[in-house]
């Protein structure tokens, strides 16, 4: 199919893309990479009647170090963040979830805010996100705020971005420790069927500090594990007390039923994903190289 007519601008600098979506409001839709938003152009899912070009603004890409937290600009492609050192070194779940996003061609043209701001529910970025406790940066002609990841995802693919605001940089917090992110797929480059991202800290005793769980495909939205996270927040990693939140992830789980699987399938997929993904951070945690397969 092809797209509904629209008008197209190709953004000079931030503030003319700015300019730009503040002048179309809600007919206005910025383009990044395109990955998300050009199928959902061709199936007419989308009519925006304007477009705005920011794919070549370079103050919109690039990781840099903020006084501790790590900082990746909106137009960062994918490749670029699984491929970073910083990234790879101090939050492995993250290089496992980017690591795996589509395919090839998808990783080199797909942008972080891109992928963030279309909030598809399987999507990688949204578990990842709400695990590590990643803070959003959203600018506007009025200004620039801050937004949780935990208040960003709304709906399926709606998110807190207001008409005329673009997402300008992702916020990734010094957590520490280690994680792992793990998803279950038909096939290479599907999205997720099931999800699950852990972040956690362990002290001398092997006791658990902080912890941040964030689930994925099995809701409107990807979801925080609250509940999973107080049970194992402040008690030793064994068996027992991972299986005990394994269950609660599986309460959490709330998917809708489809063609790929129904809903105690994918409930399941989640539990049984969460476990391996505590194992392998836990292993990480004490020094030990997990490489994920694709």
């Amino acid at each position: 199919m092809y797209p509904a007519p629209f008008e197209y601008t190709r953004a000079e600098s931030l503030a003319h893309a700015l300019e730009l979506m503040g002048e179309h409001g809600d007919e206005a839709r910025p383009l990044a990479g395109g990955m998300s938003l050009l199928p959902l152009l061709k199936l007419r899912l989308a009519r925006p009647a304007w477009l705005v070009d920011i794919g070549r603004l370079d103050e919109l890409a690039g990781i840099a170090d903020e006084d501790g937290a790590l900082g990746i600009g909106a137009l960062t492609r994918h490749v670029t963040v699984a491929g970073d050192a910083a990234i790879r070194d101090r939050y492995p779940m993250v290089h496992d979830a980017i690591s795996t996003v589509g395919d090839p061609q998808v990783r080199n043209q797909g942008t972080t805010g891109g992928s963030m701001s279309h909030a598809d529910p399987a999507g990688n970025w949204g578990p990842v996100s709400l695990a590590i406790g990643a803070r959003m940066l959203c600018r506007s002609v009025r200004g620039e705020r801050w937004v949780e990841a935990a208040d960003f995802y709304v709906d399926a693919y709606t998110t807190a971005l207001a008409p005329d605001e673009i997402l300008a940089r992702v916020e990734l917090p010094a957590f520490g420790g280690s994680g792992a992110y793990l998803a279950l797929r038909r096939r290479v480059g599907d999205f997720a069927l099931a999800s699950v991202a852990v972040q956690l800290t362990l002290d001398a005793q092997g006791a658990c500090g902080a912890v941040g769980i964030g689930l994925g495909a099995v809701g409107l939205t990807p979801i925080k594990a609250a509940e999973a996270e107080t049970a194992m927040r402040g008690n030793a990693i064994t068996d027992e007390l991972v299986g005990e939140a394994a269950e609660l992830v599986y309460g959490a789980a709330d998917p809708l039923e489809d063609v790929h699987g129904p809903v105690e399938y994918r409930r399941s997929a989640v539990r049984a994903l969460f476990k391996r993904a505590v194992g392998i951070a836990v292993r990480r945690h004490g020094g030990e190289a997990v490489e994920m397969i694709a």
